[in-house]
């Protein structure tokens, strides 16, 4: 029998007999059900498996106790794949107690309403269970993806027992990529509830975790850094890779047509990923995978019954129901007397959050012709220009539009010390002159970007845009170089100067050269000339305003007295402030602090 660790087993079981899971999901490869035994002074079973497996299932626990007897069997989650096989448990082991929390004893009447489960303990978030050597703790996680789910942390072991979290489809005995599978799965039955998934990840965040055990998919216990990391975009609805997808439904062939030319256009203007999904033929959870994915999608369909194509109905039902949002998007329509799929369509992503539409739309009136491949040709160049700028041989290195970006606004200033790339949240940057071109970035002697942008006179500015989440400030505003990588693990883009500028969530980038210095006490301004200009996109720059307003979380002072940090939230618990006080966090002074009323 697989064991987790010297003491903890693995008694699930492979389902090859399964086509569809939860009655919709094609799962080719099948299903595991996992379920894991605790071998302690009280010994404890870890979740159930399907009711077509009962006899394997209870035959692996034998298998691991022989002649012992559970003490304990806690029910993580009651979805029947994992519950279904308690009353036969109990048949087996009538003196095991049943762990679980209110609503999961709520569910147990509802599923099994003729067995009598006497032998019960209810569980409050928090709880500790001591077993012996092994303590679980009961972590609540409502509504991922039901309201009774919860997790356990062995603190003996460091495993994270995640329900079904950090699950995918697939049986264990069949060899895959883990991250496909896990996405295809997040996105499917997980991915409405990213905010619970969030509140779940803060938790995790706080407890020394070595081993992953789900309730489906493989045991992980290597990168955990990288699994979690996914969850946390997948979580939080952001892009997770650069592309374009295209999903499309086409009745004679005609929208194929152009959706086949713009993937081409696509291509040829530097797009990294094209992916095409033809809704009436394909998985209809992978094309719901990919639009979550990548971070621009094009809907392209015909104008059918004075609406849209069933099948491209249903996709847009489906990505509002699941939370989508942070998208840039674009639409195809055809239609051969009364065009109509565009309002359609846009009327159905009404609720989407923070959808970037594009500018240019594409209308065919049956088959492309010259005014259709034109718009196709201006829709091609408006998802490509921040892929173009980027490309070390089709960017436009002297776009100096880009100084038009500058603004009373926050910057990510690029240098790097000889050893590592360094990054910093800068908010003073100002064009001083035009002719020649001038800039002047002025920078806190604190920090260790400072010390080194005078020792190599040089440096990128990257201007911050609006969808630049709080992750970025965090990034770049609350941690020294000296002391971390801050690309550590990043996507890394270089210009000529051989620094690193930002792959996203900025609208362009300057690269500086430093011709004079000015002292100014606590600050040293750097006056440079510009050797590299590039615009990325058209979004707008990110200001203080919107960043205090948008992006930055509201402070958690209820109850608090002191001073709050303007910039990241930090409170100062005091009467006074001293004048020389700086932020631990963001290593703002006290100018930027403001009395709590």
């Amino acid at each position: 029998m697989k064991s987790v660790t010297t003491d903890i087993y693995y008694v699930g079981v492979n389902d090859h007999q399964i086509d569809l899971f939860e009655g919709q999901y094609i799962v080719p490869n099948g299903m595991a059900y996992n379920s894991y035994v605790i071998m302690d002074e009280r010994i404890t079973i870890m979740d159930s498996v399907d009711i077509k497996f009962t006899h394997e299932w209870l035959d692996n626990i034998e298998e691991v106790l022989g002649e012992k007897e559970p003490y304990y069997f806690v029910i993580q989650h009651m979805e029947p794949d994992h519950s279904a096989n308690i009353a036969k448990l109990v048949e087996r082991y009538p003196n095991v107690i049943l762990v679980g929390n209110v609503k999961t004893f709520q569910m147990l009447e509802n599923f099994f309403p003729k067995a009598e489960f006497k032998n019960r303990l209810v569980v409050n978030n928090g709880d500790k269970l001591p077993l012996g050597a092994h303590e679980l703790t009961f972590v609540f996680a409502p509504m991922v993806h039901w309201p009774e789910v919860m997790v356990t942390y062995d603190d003996f072991s460091k495993v994270l027992f995640s329900a079904d979290g950090f699950g995918k489809f697939g049986a264990l005995d069949v060899e895959e990529e883990w991250a496909c599978e896990a996405r295809r799965y997040y996105f499917g039955i997980v991915g409405k509830y990213g905010m619970q998934v969030q509140k779940l990840l803060e938790v995790a965040s706080k407890l020394d975790i070595k081993t992953i055990c789900p309730l489906h998919g493989p045991i992980l216990n290597d990168n955990l850094g990288y699994y979690i990391n996914l969850y946390n975009i997948w979580s939080k609805y952001l892009p997770e890779s650069e592309g374009v997808v295209i999903a499309y439904t086409s009745v004679y062939g005609h929208t194929k047509e152009a959706v086949l030319e713009l993937e081409r256009k696509l291509k040829a203007k530097g797009c990294p990923k094209v992916v095409l999904s033809d809704l009436a033929r394909e998985d209809m959870a992978e094309a719901l995978e990919d639009a979550f994915r990548y971070e621009k999608i094009i809907f392209a369909t015909t104008t059918y019954n004075s609406e849209i194509f069933p099948f491209m109905s249903d996709f847009l039902n489906r990505l509002v129901e699941h939370g989508f949002q942070n998208k840039t998007v674009g639409f195809i329509e055809n239609g051969s007397w009364a065009p109509n799929a565009i309002r359609v369509m846009q009327n159905k992503l009404a609720s989407a959050k923070n959808i970037t539409y594009l500018n240019n739309h594409v209308t065919i009136l049956s088959s492309l012709n010259e005014k259709s491949m034109t718009q196709l040709e201006s829709m091609a160049e408006e998802l490509c220009k921040d892929y173009v700028a980027k490309d070390e041989k089709l960017a436009n290195k002297q776009d100096l539009s880009a100084l038009f970006k500058i603004g009373y606004g926050l910057y990510v200033v690029t240098s790097n010390d000889g050893r590592k790339d360094n990054g910093l949240i800068v908010n003073a940057v100002l064009q001083v002159t035009n002719t020649p071109n001038r800039i002047a970035v002025t920078i806190n002697k604190d920090n260790y970007s400072h010390h080194v942008i005078k020792q190599t006179g040089k440096m990128n500015v990257c201007c911050l845009s609006t969808d630049a989440p709080f992750s970025i400030f965090q990034q770049f505003g609350f941690q020294s170089g000296r002391n971390v990588d801050k690309f550590k693990s990043q996507e890394i883009l270089r210009s000529d100067n051989g620094l690193v500028f930002l792959p996203k969530y900025i609208n362009s980038f300057m690269s500086l050269n430093v011709e004079e210095y000015i002292d100014l006490g606590t600050h040293g301004m750097f006056i440079c000339s510009v050797s590299e200009a590039r615009v990325i996109s058209d979004k707008p720059t990110m200001t203080y305003i919107y960043y205090f307003d948008n992006v930055k979380p509201k402070p958690q002072v209820e109850s608090k007295k002191g001073w709050v940090c303007k910039i990241c939230g930090f409170v100062y618990e005091g009467e006074e402030l001293p004048e020389d006080y700086v932020c631990p966090l963001c290593k703002h002074g006290a100018s930027d602090f403001e009395r709590l009323e």
